[in-house]
């Protein structure tokens, strides 16, 4: 079995355990597990500023120069299963696909079929890559179950490491299209009180804040102004819907990328998006200020308003700049189509 070599340093005010640290700081694309890492630290495949460290309670600081290696994952047992995929680019070292809302990414307890992965490998005859391990061929990154658009898939392990390296350093552009409630404009004074939140030229409303698991349901993200991990989302208006205004398209994009990030940030800033029924509270819009079938058909929409629409990277191997596009789907169209008459 070969296997690949992980480098990070660590970041600023670490937790002071080595596995805690690791778990923070390593990549989220790697799809490496706290538990995997304790494992991987056990076995001696950490090195931590040239010397093996074996107990996952060791001390760490920030600054240390950390180099993980991981085995190659064995052939995965996930069943490859005849699932119609929307390809927008393929070549040998990856592929990237428009994922329709409803199919999970990589199989889980909960669904342990019917996933992105279990399509991929039907298609490539298990051609991905083993970097993420035997749950997760492939994947460099995720997006929600509920969330449709694009999604980049290695097939080879240098796509996967450059990919991925590429995703921590924020090197990738990824934006969204997302109807939420109300209008996130720099003249609500609202706004302007909320921490982490400010805005730059243009009208684009910044969200700065740390992500974590929710102290009580440990199925939800929350913000914290401290610890967890950090993310930015940037949001500008593409239309408002309303007279007056109360929902809006808009675009956002992420210079972070962590689990539920624009759902969750857009719910901080009072902006939850239509459909969300896990951030989007009970709000809804005004009678007053729609017509009865744009109320009809938001009320009905069954999912989050969130749309993977635009992905640019460099293309790992080839070194060329990769820009895709991916319209909104049926059902977010139908409900901007809508809002707009």
């Amino acid at each position: 079995m070969g296997s690949v070599t992980l480098k990070l340093e660590i970041g600023p005010n670490p937790p002071l355990r080595l596995d805690k640290a690791l778990a923070r700081d390593v990549p989220e694309a790697a799809a490496l597990s706290r538990t995997r890492l304790a494992r991987l630290i056990a076995k001696g495949q950490v090195m931590v500023n040239d010397a093996c460290v074996t107990d996952a309670k060791a001390r760490v600081a920030e600054g240390d120069a950390v180099q993980i290696t991981v085995p190659v994952a064995e052939e995965s047992h996930i069943a490859s299963e005849k699932i119609a995929l929307d390809i927008v680019y393929e070549d040998d070292d990856l592929v990237v696909v428009d994922k329709p809302a409803g199919m999970v990414v990589h199989p889980a307890p909960g669904t342990p079929s019917g996933t992105l992965v279990n399509a991929l490998l039907h298609h490539f005859g298990g051609n991905l890559s083993g970097v993420g391990g035997a749950k997760r061929p492939g994947i460099v990154h995720r997006i929600d179950k509920e969330t449709s658009g694009l999604l980049v898939v290695a097939k080879s392990d240098r796509a996967h490491h450059g990919l991925a390296a590429q995703f921590e350093a924020h090197d990738v552009e990824r934006q969204y299209l997302a109807v939420c409630h109300s209008v996130p404009d720099a003249n609500d004074p609202r706004l302007h009180g909320l921490r982490g939140v400010s805005f730059e030229p243009g009208n684009i409303m910044k969200i700065e804040t740390h992500l974590a698991r929710h102290r009580t349901d440990r199925q939800k993200q929350a913000v914290y102004l401290s610890g967890g991990r950090h993310a930015v989302t940037r949001v500008r208006i593409v239309e408002r819907f309303g007279t007056p205004a109360v929902a809006a398209l808009v675009e956002c994009w992420l210079e972070t990328g962590r689990t539920h990030q624009i759902r969750v940030h857009m719910a901080y800033a009072g902006h939850g998006l239509i459909g969300d029924p896990t951030y989007g509270g009970r709000r809804k819009l005004s009678a007053k200020a729609l017509p009865e079938a744009a109320l009809t058909t938001a009320r009905s929409f069954e999912r989050q308003a969130l749309h993977a629409a635009h992905l640019g990277f460099k293309h790992p191997v080839s070194g060329e700049m990769m820009q895709f596009d991916a319209p909104l789907p049926q059902d977010m169209a139908a409900l901007v189509a809508a809002l707009t008459a």
